[in-house]
């Protein structure tokens, strides 16, 4: 009986032409926006630029060499290259504010590797300063690179910032996961993986064409005069509220898993699965959490998926308390679009820490900051808030959606 009823409420979500219509231009956007960095990706060489599939082969290519371990020797070896060819007043440019190489010296030695030697530069500045490779002839090597050792004085510098105002006890947190990322680094291309981690907030469309569909669950049927019957019936106020919550929820699960595989699919078929195993640090020195790309894509992956089953336990519990669909999205859609404009203002305060909770700013991983909340002693990562505070949520609010319809007065 139960899974007839929850079919029938499936289906009747799914054959509303505003749904099939919402879902269609939600896919459409998915597909456009998720293409556009293939379709906008472009590479240059000595011969001038490469553009599309075309430029994302050859710099995939490119990686081929320092596809490596970055041991403290590599990274002694490859400083001291560097600074070797700076050496050469010959291969020096100058554009009026800093040098760099020009000709063979920069085209031959340092663009295929520019990625790697601009990740090495930036480990030995201040954090939040930029360098690129052209900073390497300050670098002392004498002693060796000290590689490993100058990021773990970073990530202290970072710590002890006085304007985070980090506890003792956040401070060990991130200490000692810090401490469980594995060196020496290994090195690889990761452009798929990279682009997909900085893309997760293109799903907010995907998220609001969802609750778009389930609005009408409820209110619709007060709309549409059937509120009566349903809640007089045998089981209007048991299994048919039960199905029809079930219901919508499988058709948000499946349906945002359809954008899912849409955008994860174009984006891994054009730049590959290459890099799915490598460390977060390759793109980032100072990033703590001790993850690999694919790792922190699927943890990410699934703190939206809990923002998506609230979202829906929300919607549902508008649904049972307002009189029309446009009502309900009269609520949902600055709760999920107000938070893109506003900016955290760094990584501590109220908030800042409630901004980075709200469900547009949760949909971005923030995994190279240090956001932490403590409860008296414990100290939890910004990730880890999230999936407790969005799972809590859910709990909470489909009883409510569901104790709403049941004590609706018929009019």
């Amino acid at each position: 009986m139960m899974k007839i009823l929850v079919k029938y409420e499936f289906l009747k979500i799914l054959r509303k032409k505003s749904t099939l219509i919402v879902m269609a231009v939600s896919l459409i956007v998915t597909a456009f926006l998720f293409g556009l960095p293939i379709i906008q990706f472009q590479t240059y060489h000595q011969d001038g630029v490469m553009k599309g599939l075309k430029g994302i082969s050859y710099k995939k290519a490119q990686y081929t060499d320092v596809s490596v371990p970055l041991t403290e020797e590599y990274v002694t070896d490859t400083i001291r290259e560097v600074q070797q060819l700076f050496d050469n007043p010959d291969h020096i440019g100058y554009d009026g504010t800093e040098e760099f190489l020009i000709g063979d010296a920069y085209w031959n030695e340092i663009a295929p590797r520019e990625s790697l030697l601009n990740m090495i530069a930036r480990n030995y500045v201040n954090p939040g300063e930029y360098a690129g490779y052209n900073s390497m002839p300050e670098i002392d090597v004498t002693n060796g690179a000290n590689f490993y050792e100058t990021r773990n004085s970073k990530i202290e510098t970072l710590l002890n910032d006085p304007s985070r105002g980090l506890s003792a006890e956040q401070k060990a947190y991130w200490r000692q996961m810090n401490s469980k990322v594995k060196t020496p680094l290994q090195y690889g291309y990761y452009e798929g993986w990279e682009i997909i981690l900085t893309s997760f907030e293109l799903f907010m469309f995907a998220l609001l064409a969802v609750c778009i569909a389930i609005a009408p669950v409820f209110c619709g049927e007060y709309q549409a005069g059937t509120d009566a019957v349903i809640l007089s019936g045998k089981y209007g106020k048991t299994r048919l509220i039960a199905a029809k919550i079930t219901a919508s929820l499988l058709f948000g699960l499946t349906s945002f898993t359809l954008h899912v595989v849409l955008a994860f699919g174009l984006l891994l078929a054009a730049f590959g699965t290459d890099g799915w195993n490598l460390p977060l640090q390759i793109a980032g020195t100072t990033v703590p959490y001790p993850l690999t790309f694919m790792q922190a894509a699927l943890i990410n992956l699934g703190v939206i998926y809990l923002v998506l089953l609230a979202m829906m336990g929300l919607t549902l519990f508008l649904s049972a308390k307002m009189k029309n669909s446009y009502l309900v999205l009269a609520v949902i859609v600055p709760v999920l679009f107000l938070p893109m404009f506003l900016t955290p203002s760094g990584t501590t305060g109220i908030y800042n820490l409630i901004l980075f909770l709200l469900p547009y700013r949760s949909t971005i991983p923030e995994t190279g900051n240090y956001v932490s909340y403590q409860f008296g002693g414990l100290v939890l990562d910004l990730l880890s808030v999230r999936a407790i505070l969005y799972a809590a949520l859910t709990v909470l609010l489909l009883p409510f959606a569901r104790l709403g319809f049941k004590k609706h007065q018929v009019s």
